[in-house]
């Protein structure tokens, strides 16, 4: 299976190269950079796509709704409706696959950050972050973008006295610097050093609140976190 297929020639290369038959196309949203492939690889492979059923994703498509289950290669998905980055936006959950929990969360939650907010509110995006902030510690967060190094950089900028923090962006520096992925990253840490994962601990709080003095409670400090991002450099 592919998931998110923004381009599909590095998808019929990887088939080829593995002698390996596509079965299904699985998408979160409905973002060129995450649909563009679909059209190529289903003419190519006829592999059938499962998206979200209230965004357009070219079709024909298998519409999934929060709650919906569905089993490819042996391994049952649950389906998590996540609203923020786009309205309709679906996260595939799985309980155990190679011993471990394994989630594909699109641009929902990344390493050290989370997706912008095209089509939702930060109320939607943080109570979406805090579903999968529910889900258990070992989960294997796949997100679609390698963005861990420039959100850790933001990150580092809230809390630079967080020693995980600090231990995992040297870890990162030295992956990227071998030319190797951050990811999948591991939930029970991202808990740790993601600032909008941790937008209510007073640490992430008073740094939200020293860059807007207007900031009184910590309900704005999400929605402060992430238009600060926005910006950052």
């Amino acid at each position: 299976m592919v998931v998110d297929p923004g381009d599909a020639q590095p998808v019929l290369a990887a088939l080829q190269r593995e002698g390996l038959q596509l079965q299904s196309i699985l998408v979160t949203h409905h973002h060129g950079d995450h649909t563009a492939g679909i059209e190529p690889l289903r003419k190519a492979t006829a592999a059938p796509v499962y998206g979200p059923a209230t965004e357009a994703i070219p079709g024909p498509l298998t519409g999934l709704a929060d709650g919906d289950q569905v089993s490819l290669l042996g391994v049952v998905f649950s389906v998590l409706l996540l609203p923020g980055h786009t309205a309709g936006h679906i996260a595939f959950y799985a309980d155990d696959i190679d011993g471990a929990p394994l989630l594909f969360c699109g641009d929902t939650l990344f390493s050290g950050g989370c997706g912008r907010l095209f089509e939702g509110t930060p109320a939607q995006m943080l109570a979406s972050l805090d579903r999968l902030a529910a889900l258990p510690a070992a989960t294997r967060v796949c997100c679609t973008h390698e963005y861990t190094l420039s959100n850790l950089k933001f990150a580092l900028e809230i809390e630079p006295d967080n020693a995980a923090l600090r231990q995992y962006h040297a870890r990162c520096l030295e992956l990227r610097a071998r030319g190797l992925p951050t990811l999948p990253a591991a939930l029970g840490l991202e808990l740790q050093i993601n600032p909008f994962l941790r937008s209510r601990v007073p640490a992430v709080i008073a740094a939200a609140q020293r860059h807007d003095a207007t900031l009184t409670n910590q309900s704005g400090a999400f929605a402060c976190l992430r238009q600060w991002k926005n910006g950052y450099q």
